[in-house]
């Protein structure tokens, strides 16, 4: 929930002053709903696309202050964050509710950015891969694995979020790499093309080492995305 209109339209001209030339990975942000129509007036026709942080899964109705998938498609929107850790801790969204996002979000031609990852109490017990597989199964469940050909998962480990602590590139390598098997018990080439990214703390310094990894094909960029330099900086690790 950062943003200002000043503000971001200096973040998003740094951000293609950076990145406007690279065609060797895919780059994105995702806004806050008020600015979905600065964001789509600065990127569009350039290679870095625009979405949003959250969604409802009903495409209309009574449900004051909700924002439904075709509201974000009218902006030009391609990705949609779901089930981000803070949805799930602070606004307590479920596995069922993260799932029906997921499937409203298909439905519209969105994008689902879907984030799956454990607190550190569920580290330190050592249930990071139940957790995780249980918010996983949610939408293999309800929408089927093909559903993951036409999705980005995120790990996020909660408690490496605004932190300042990482996952070492060898714990979330171990993470990715229990996500990919997990999709390939039902279908090992979705497995395969599966693009998972790691986000938590994820920074200019530690990027190259945790996009080295076989498994981990990018990051969801929480803080270091608020300054130009550092975001332009993780997508050139991205992009090498």
């Amino acid at each position: 929930m950062y943003g200002r209109l000043a503000r971001n339209q200096a973040l998003l001209q740094g951000v293609l002053a950076g990145v406007g030339e690279w065609r060797g990975a895919d780059y994105a942000v995702c806004v806050p709903y008020p600015y979905l129509a600065q964001a789509q007036s600065l990127l569009q026709g350039s290679n870095v696309a625009w979405g949003a942080q959250n969604l409802s899964p009903n495409e209309e109705g009574a449900y004051t202050g909700a924002v439904a998938p075709g509201m974000l498609t009218d902006f030009g929107c391609k990705y949609v964050i779901i089930g981000h850790s803070e949805r799930r801790g602070l606004f307590h969204e479920s596995n069922d509710i993260a799932s029906a996002k997921f499937e409203a979000a298909q439905k519209a031609g969105l994008t689902p950015i879907f984030c799956v990852g454990e607190t550190l109490a569920e580290r330190e017990s050592g249930i990071t891969e139940q957790v995780v597989a249980t918010q996983l199964d949610a939408v293999l469940s309800r929408a089927g694995v093909s559903a993951l050909s036409k999705a980005v998962i995120a790990y996020e480990p909660v408690w490496a979020i605004g932190t300042g602590k990482t996952a070492s590139p060898e714990q979330a390598q171990a993470v990715h790499v229990f996500i990919r098997q997990r999709v390939a018990m039902h279908d090992a080439k979705v497995a395969e093309k599966l693009c998972i990214l790691y986000g938590g703390s994820v920074k200019a310094g530690n990027a190259e080492a945790l996009f080295g990894m076989a498994d981990i094909d990018g990051g969801l960029i929480g803080g270091a995305s608020l300054v130009a330099e550092e975001f332009v900086a993780i997508c050139r690790a991205a992009q090498e």
